[in-house]
């Protein structure tokens, strides 16, 4: 197919959620370019309020969530702006804090959307590894939060302090997944904590909402195979 006959405004709006997970996607390249970079802090940032962007457009379906994230949108945004302009410890945690919140709330709402019929669409299954990065950077910042309130919380085989967030991304990743080949490893109780929780976070999501896209997935196809065999 041509790229140049492409809709690619009819594709945003039948696959919304194709392009949030994309973005989140993309973030990852941009993050191991540019993650210590003083001058790539300025990318991450922009390009992160594109991804805010985006969450705010997949959400508009209901209109309490879509509010909703527009609230925690800006008031994140308003935080991390601040935590910029004036370096503190605290603002950069409270700032974080809110990035969890805004990334678990808006990880709920594509769920809900999985969740409210009995048929699967394209978008749905787009929505499934959107809501897994969302929820991975989720846990992330809650790590990120963890690190700056108690220094320490995490560490490595080169024992670095202190951590990224690509870091703390990268062992987010491998806990949610319950791949288990990381080398960070939480040392304080609030940490292993949070390791446990998004753990049971992990299997929950694939044993409820993947496996039930996967269930209806399988009964689609099967009623099409009938309505075409009659």
């Amino acid at each position: 197919m041509n790229i140049r006959h492409i809709n690619w405004r009819a594709a945003a709006s039948r696959h919304p959620s194709a392009f949030l997970l994309a973005a989140q996607l993309f973030s990852l390249v941009l993050y191991a370019v540019f993650d210590g970079s003083h001058s790539g802090r300025a990318v991450l940032g922009t390009f992160g309020i594109l991804v805010l962007a985006l969450v705010i457009w997949v959400l508009k379906r209901s209109a309490t969530i879509w509010w909703g994230t527009r609230i925690l949108a800006i008031a994140s945004f308003t935080l991390s702006l601040s935590s910029v302009l004036i370096v503190s410890e605290t603002l950069m945690m409270w700032a974080s804090a809110m990035e969890a919140i805004l990334y678990f709330f808006t990880a709920g709402g594509l769920i809900a959307y999985m969740m409210e019929d009995t048929r699967v669409t394209t978008d749905e299954l787009f929505a499934a590894g959107a809501t897994f990065t969302l929820l991975a950077w989720g846990y992330a910042y809650a790590f990120l939060v963890c690190e700056t309130w108690q220094p320490g919380s995490f560490s490595g085989t080169n024992d670095q302090a202190p951590w990224t967030f690509f870091e703390l991304l990268y062992a987010s990743f491998n806990n949610l997944s319950s791949t288990g080949s990381g080398d960070i490893v939480a040392r304080t109780a609030p940490a292993r904590v949070l390791v446990m929780f998004e753990q049971f976070t992990g299997i929950a999501y694939i044993a409820v909402v993947v496996s039930r896209l996967i269930g209806m997935t399988i009964v689609l196809n099967r009623e099409k195979d009938s309505a075409s065999r009659k």
